[in-house]
């Protein structure tokens, strides 16, 4: 994990101290198992619960002469052990322990995740309703196409976080399982009870069929959500540049009273929140990349995952964390210039309004092919020479709209009067 992009709860989860923590967990609940089933003493329990967290900095030392980091950590814990160290590690093969030990990280992981998520949301739903009514120019293909709000904009963005949010709560369920189930998967030293204990009291699920270790679609699965939802931030984002370019203007990130935008150019405010989030989602998406790939392993495992997690995981629920904390800031505090946007959509010279007079026609009786003729004509025109659609239609003796007709044609409210459905979902939608 990068620490400029690592806030302090997500590094946390990933840190070693916190990892070994983990490991010593599911050591000890399992020798705790095997005191259920009759085998190891109380007394064994008690002792591996009560000895000491192993240090990192020792951990590594000893790594370095096993070139094994769970090997490394079974001697450090058993030799912290007091009376049935013999214990420590029974029945179990390293996977038992990294893998039932991971699942409790990435839940953790995407418990933070699913806060951020939520909160998000919350900000965007609150924007949503304030400007749910405030016209702006809809674009397409990047070229003005007809007037929605503000508001809807953002609202697309809310249910758009509200899937993000079901699909990272499916992808927490799918890894938040373990293993106890030995070498194979076979059970054969260590009976399923252990690892129903074990995993009862980690509140994991149970990998129904294991091999050496547990399956790999769930850490694609969980991958894959990331980076839809930082899929997601990226289309607000991009949103919000294209909005905050010069020529447009209509809104713009906030900028603190001695930022600097650039180290040259004194005038400048640039939407640097948004191009950070953009480049985040990219890596996002290689994460899940190297997830899908992790798939498919030799017979019952080999270890050409292990290298790829020890990064992915945790830079990936990392970079998450940040950039949703950081669009959530920005949204907040995002300025919109709703002068800007009328004054935009008044540029238009009411070329955005074409398709109502076209349904205006041909409800008077002109064929669909005749109206398109006669709007697109005077569009064109407008285009190319000046002037506004509206004049120009009024004087057209083939447009046979009356004034009221086609100035009802040319209101922006016109286009945002059946939204009232769209925002009585977006109210009751919630996480």
């Amino acid at each position: 994990m990068i620490e400029r992009y690592s806030l302090p709860d997500m590094a946390a989860v990933w840190s070693e101290v916190n990892k070994l923590a983990v490991w010593k967990q599911v050591e000890t609940l399992t020798v705790e198992a095997w005191v259920d089933l009759g085998i190891a003493t109380a007394e064994a329990a008690a002792a591996v619960r009560a000895a000491s967290e192993v240090d990192p900095q020792a951990w590594k030392e000893r790594e370095a002469v096993t070139n094994h980091d769970l090997a490394a950590f079974v001697d450090l814990l058993a030799e912290s052990v007091t009376d049935g160290a013999e214990w420590v590690h029974f029945g179990l093969t390293s996977s038992d322990v990294v893998d039932t030990a991971n699942g409790v990280l990435m839940r953790e992981a995407a418990d933070l995740l699913l806060a951020r998520i939520a909160a998000l949301f919350h900000v965007v739903k609150a924007k949503a309703f304030e400007y749910r009514d405030t016209p702006i120019i809809g674009r397409t293909h990047g070229i003005w196409a007809e007037p929605t709000s503000f508001g809807l904009k953002l609202a697309s963005w809310a249910f758009e976080l509200e899937r993000d949010y079901r699909r990272m709560v499916s992808a927490r369920n799918s890894v938040a399982v373990g293993k106890i189930s030995g070498a194979v998967g076979t059970y054969a030293h260590t009976p399923p009870a252990v690892e129903a204990y074990v995993c009862r009291q980690l509140g994991l699920g149970i990998e129904a069929a294991s091999s050496q270790i547990t399956h790999r679609d769930r850490h694609a699965e969980f991958l894959n959500a990331i980076a839809l939802t930082g899929s997601s931030l990226e289309r607000f984002a991009t949103e919000i540049r294209h909005l905050q370019r010069s020529e447009v203007g209509e809104v713009r990130e906030s900028f603190g009273s001695r930022q600097k935008g650039s180290s040259a150019m004194p005038h400048k405010r640039n939407p640097i929140a948004s191009e950070n989030i953009t480049g985040i989602a990219r890596l996002l998406r290689g994460y899940a990349s190297v997830g899908m790939e992790n798939v498919a392993l030799w017979h019952e495992r080999d270890i050409s995952h292990s290298s790829t997690e020890r990064i992915v995981l945790p830079d990936a629920t990392g970079l998450l964390d940040y950039a949703l904390e950081r669009m959530t800031r920005l949204v907040d505090g995002l300025m919109v210039d709703t002068e800007r946007m009328a004054e935009n959509l008044a540029a238009t010279r009411g070329l955005v309004f074409s398709q109502a007079v076209l349904l205006a026609l041909t409800e008077r009786g002109h064929s669909r092919d005749d109206a398109y003729r006669i709007v697109q004509r005077n569009a064109m025109a407008t285009w190319d020479e000046g002037g506004s659609l509206a004049d120009r239609l009024a004087a057209d003796a083939e447009c046979d709209l009356d004034a009221d007709e086609l100035a009802a044609c040319f209101s922006p409210r016109r286009f945002l009067r059946n939204m009232g459905g769209v925002f009585d979902l977006l109210e009751a939608t919630g996480m």
